[in-house]
């Protein structure tokens, strides 16, 4: 498959977004905020093109010390288009944050993003 890749912020969140073949973009992401205070709570939206083949949506947050997965059933082209997935009390780390649209032939699309934890105020670094 033929991919290109755009960065973007967008009030202050972190933006990765994977185009596939033909310019069109089955899945983007968006995380808010980029960088945040531990504990921290980070969102992420994921926004599925409408396709009579999705089936599932899985995301990953992981970092050097940490990993959460998740998996949503999509009902094809009647899915919800944008799903939002609350990543809460984060430790300190860099996290890869990565979504995948599956399909019934296999994986469709992979995005990620970035979110970063700084150390609390007061806090060890």
């Amino acid at each position: 498959m033929n991919t290109s890749l755009r960065i973007a912020v967008v009030l202050g969140a972190a933006v990765l977004m994977s185009t596939g073949i033909k310019g069109s973009a089955p899945l983007r992401i968006q995380v808010s905020p980029a960088i945040s205070r531990a504990p921290a709570q980070v969102t992420v939206r994921l926004i599925v093109e409408s396709d009579a083949a999705n089936r599932t949506l899985q995301i990953v947050a992981a970092s050097n010390d940490y990993y959460r997965s998740s998996e949503v059933q999509l009902d094809g082209k009647d899915a919800q288009p944008v799903n939002v997935f609350e990543l809460r009390n984060l430790p300190m780390g860099t996290y890869e944050i990565t979504g995948v649209l599956v399909g019934t032939n296999g994986p469709r699309a992979t995005v990620s993003g970035l979110a970063r934890v700084e150390a609390s105020m007061g806090g060890s670094r």
